[in-house]
């Protein structure tokens, strides 16, 4: 059995002690949360509200609840069996790593967690991820087995891929605490479901070729860096004639049962009973059983599992030292992780009525990786797959992860070495057959495409980049365009010409509704979004535009044009009566109000408030007055602080609604309405 190199009681010496350094411990039971801001704080609110199994278990209904929980946690425990050996294995760590995620950190998220049914563990993306980072950072020595990822190599003066996922997976656990204490959850933010539908479909594009070389049986190498995609399909056209037939047999049984039990039994089991077939599990102890007996692995050079130690296995500290080198790879793990598990709570937590705490959640996942880290697992995930089945199974609390806890606990003690005959080809198949719905997602493109072409774009420069070029990258590539579309679209705001609808008081864009009349002698013009040093000369060359009137030029205009009349110079002939008509009307004209709807205007800076004076002074010196009208609180507050309305006052006027505003013109230039009053 394999050994870690410090004993338990070391190494929980060794994390206090660094905890406390990181003054997490001090953190954790003194600083209370938001909620409970008040004189009556008492430790037990605090310790509650940092580990709410308290709380909620000390009201869990055993009588009505537990036997849900029971059968949907034998349920989830099935599950995790095949997905967690399959995915660990992306993650190019042994396979019982993935059973080690089902057990260790799931037990700290039980404790902690606010979502009742998010099922912990693997995640494939999220274990693509990591594995770029093993086969980076891992001594090569480890790789040329392409049978086995071996548990230990004594020869090898590097890292080994076990200590390279761990270093990982802390350094996540790390920013995850970070961004609990920093109350930054909403980071996920920048993770838009037009990014993450790309992401995750660039990412089970890369999972499903990497498994092509088990589903045919090849030997080739693992590839790291960037283009790995293409890397590996060309080393699969160089290497086709050396397929392993038993190999492609067993993939193709192995796909057409599980897909046929996805698409034909599942939807008639489901009409008789919440309990699905346990496909996965029964394909990987079939698989096993196959092998043994067959002896695959010596008569048809089929690829196997290999080692799988039995026990639990002894703790270990990461490799700190390692851990600049993989900074980058787990900032992008930890929010990316973190941005999956909160949405599959959110989905849940509306679905069936609860609240979930965003910002607990990442404690929750920091402190589940850092014990996770400990014992040499990938970062979890809230899986989607197994938290659907969770929820329709009838699992109502966390207490259904305890149950599969225990029964995986027992694979781990005793049944685990089973699984060691069991074909890679097996595993590959139940990746290919779990991505289903993630490569389906390529249909989101053409949704995105007629609801929005930038979401369409974020959409496929994500995806693109994800599979040609890295998950790193292509993760950075939709995050940048997201970022550059936002400020696109700030750069470009809505603005428009609010006419009146007759004997109403409502206004609207005249360009949309034919009822809507412009008021003589007044423009309303319309702006949403914040007014800033970058979108300050975007409002006013929007506003000149649309009234078709810019007080500088008219001015200049005008005293040109004046200059003419008086010297009687370029004047058109006296029986041009036409031209000279419209020279008067361009001095006389009747605009007599501005009307600015500040409704939808979200802030406004100091340089937004000094175009504004440039604006309402140049509008006085053509007499025309300007209003503002339904501005929000904190832009009235920096229009005081910065004295625009005293300084301008009486040509700057402030009013609560349109309505009020044009009320205040008809009174004071006459203006009739619809021909009558208002």
């Amino acid at each position: 059995m394999y050994a870690f190199p410090l004993a338990a009681s070391g190494t929980v010496n060794n994390i206090m002690s660094l905890l406390q350094q990181l003054n997490v411990i001090q953190y954790f039971f003194t600083v209370c949360p938001s909620p409970c801001d008040s004189k009556e704080v008492t430790l037990k609110k605090v310790i509650s509200s940092r580990v709410p199994v308290i709380e909620w278990l000390s009201h869990y209904n055993w009588k009505h609840d537990l036997m849900s929980d029971i059968v949907s946690g034998i349920t989830v425990a099935i599950m995790h069996i095949p997905q967690g050996m399959a995915y660990a294995l992306l993650a190019n760590v042994p396979a019982i790593v993935g059973i080690y995620m089902a057990f260790f950190p799931v037990l700290v998220y039980f404790i902690f967690g606010t979502s009742r049914h998010n099922s912990m563990g693997t995640f494939a993306v999220v274990c693509l991820m990591t594995g770029k980072a093993v086969l980076e950072h891992s001594d090569p020595v480890y790789f040329r087995s392409l049978d086995t990822i071996p548990m230990s190599l004594n020869t090898s003066t590097g890292y080994s891929p076990m200590q390279v996922a761990s270093t990982v997976t802390f350094t996540v656990a790390m920013f995850q605490i970070a961004m609990h204490i920093l109350k930054l959850g909403a980071v996920s933010a920048v993770l838009s479901e037009t990014l993450v539908s790309g992401f995750t479909t660039g990412a089970a594009i890369q999972v499903t070729v990497s498994q092509f070389k088990d589903l045919l049986g090849l030997r080739i190498p693992k590839f790291k860096g960037y283009f790995v995609v293409y890397q590996t399909l060309h080393a699969i056209a160089e290497n086709i004639g050396s397929a392993n037939t038993a190999a492609l047999i067993i993939s193709a049984v192995t796909i057409s049962v599980t897909s046929f039990n996805n698409e034909v039994l599942k939807p008639l089991v489901a009409k008789r009973s919440v309990f699905p077939i346990p496909i996965e599990l029964i394909a990987v102890v079939l698989g096993s059983t196959v092998s043994y007996y067959c002896n695959l692995a010596d008569n048809y050079g089929v690829r196997v599992v290999g080692d799988i130690p039995q026990g639990l296995p002894s703790p270990e500290l990461p490799q700190f030292a390692l851990i600049p080198a993989v900074i980058v790879d787990g900032l992008t793990i930890a929010i990316v992780s973190y941005a999956v598990t909160l949405s599959m709570a959110l989905i849940f937590a509306q679905k069936l009525n609860y609240e979930i705490d965003s910002n607990q959640e990442l404690l929750a996942l920091g402190l589940s990786n850092i014990v996770g880290s400990c014992f040499h697992c990938v970062s979890i995930c809230a899986s989607l797959s197994r938290s659907l089945i969770q929820q329709v199974v009838g699992g109502k609390t966390q207490v259904v992860s305890l149950v599969s806890c225990s029964i995986l606990v027992v694979i781990l003690l005793w049944i685990g070495p089973f699984f060691e005959p069991l074909p890679k080809s097996v595993l590959a198949s139940v990746i290919v057959v779990a991505l289903k719905g993630m490569l389906l997602q390529v249909k989101d493109l053409v949704r995105f495409w007629k609801l929005s072409k930038m979401d369409a774009l974020i959409w496929l420069i994500t995806c693109l980049s994800v599979v040609v070029i890295g998950i790193d990258i292509g993760l950075l590539a939709g995050v940048a365009v997201s970022l550059v579309a936002i400020l696109a679209l700030n750069f470009r705001p809505y603005v428009c010409l609010l006419g009146r609808v007759p004997s109403t008081d409502m206004y609207v864009d005249l360009s949309r509704y034919r009822q809507a009349k412009q008021i003589d002698g007044v423009k309303i013009f319309q702006y949403s979004g914040g007014i800033n040093f970058a979108t300050r000369n975007i409002f006013k060359a929007s506003l000149y535009e649309l009234i078709e009137l810019n007080p500088q030029k008219e001015l200049a205009y005008r005293t040109k044009l004046a200059q003419k009349l008086e010297n009687g110079e370029d004047l058109p002939k006296e029986n041009d009566v036409h031209k000279i008509t419209k020279l008067k009307q361009k001095v006389n004209f009747n605009m007599k109000c501005v009307i600015l709807d500040f409704s939808m205007v979200s802030y406004i800076d100091p340089s937004g408030i000094s175009m504004m004076k440039t604006v309402v002074e140049g509008f006085k010196k053509l007499d025309i007055s300007v209003y503002v009208c339904g501005c929000n609180d904190p832009v009235y507050d920096m229009m005081e602080k910065c004295e625009l309305i005293k300084t301008l006052k009486p040509s700057l006027r402030v009013f609560q609604s349109i309505h009020d505003a044009v009320n205040c013109s008809s009174s004071l230039f006459g203006i009739a309405l619809d021909g009558g009053h208002i």
